[in-house]
């Protein structure tokens, strides 16, 4: 089973991830951060991902330490999940439109913390989310799983559409790239035998 369960506590906020990397796309979040809330409820589904998120935060100052916070037990939870990473696929992309928008994502999951974040957001909110948060959750995210990722805007005028596809695409690439390849028969996807 490769799951993961990571309580986190500080000052600013008090948050439980539980993580199932094998399971069906079953989701219950509650951020405290309504639109977090729409994007992970969306990442467990087109994942394929079993996930619960349970934040409470200091939301009355403003978004900033959920979403960052969120961004770093869910990063935990994945490499807590992933384990040695022997037999995964390691590298994967998608390529998502969303209406208007169009979001590339690519991932490696290299042991090594890396974003490459490409995404021109034409509003500063959507709804009450500042939107300056999403690269945010993403490099708190790669930090702590280790993962080099890339999103990249290919098309899009619609703040929501191209936040909802870069969600949605990264889910799909890290759906793939966290994937048991049978050929591997559980080896380390490397030459150097170590990820």
């Amino acid at each position: 089973m490769r799951c993961s369960e990571i309580v986190r506590k500080t000052a600013e906020t008090d948050i439980s991830v539980k993580l199932d990397l094998d399971g069906t796309g079953a989701s219950c979040i509650d951020t405290g951060v309504g639109f977090m809330d729409h994007m992970l409820t969306l990442f467990a589904r087109h994942g394929g991902f079993d996930l619960e998120v349970k934040c409470v935060g200091d939301t009355q100052v403003d978004g900033h330490h959920s979403t960052e916070d969120i961004g770093i037990c869910l990063g935990e939870a994945f490499a807590e999940a992933i384990g040695d990473m022997a037999g995964i696929n390691r590298y994967a992309h998608a390529i998502i439109p969303m209406d208007e928008a169009l979001i590339l994502c690519a991932v490696d999951i290299s042991g090594r913390g890396c974003l490459g974040y490409g995404l021109s957001i034409p509003t500063q909110r959507v709804g009450c989310f500042d939107t300056e948060l999403v690269e945010e959750f993403f490099a708190a995210f790669v930090r702590k799983a280790n993962i080099s990722l890339h999103i990249k805007q290919l098309d899009g005028k619609n703040s929501h559409h191209i936040i909802e596809g870069a969600f949605k695409a990264f889910a799909r690439a890290l759906r793939e790239a966290v994937a048991i390849d049978p050929a591997l028969e559980g080896r380390i996807p490397s030459t150097k035998g170590v990820l």
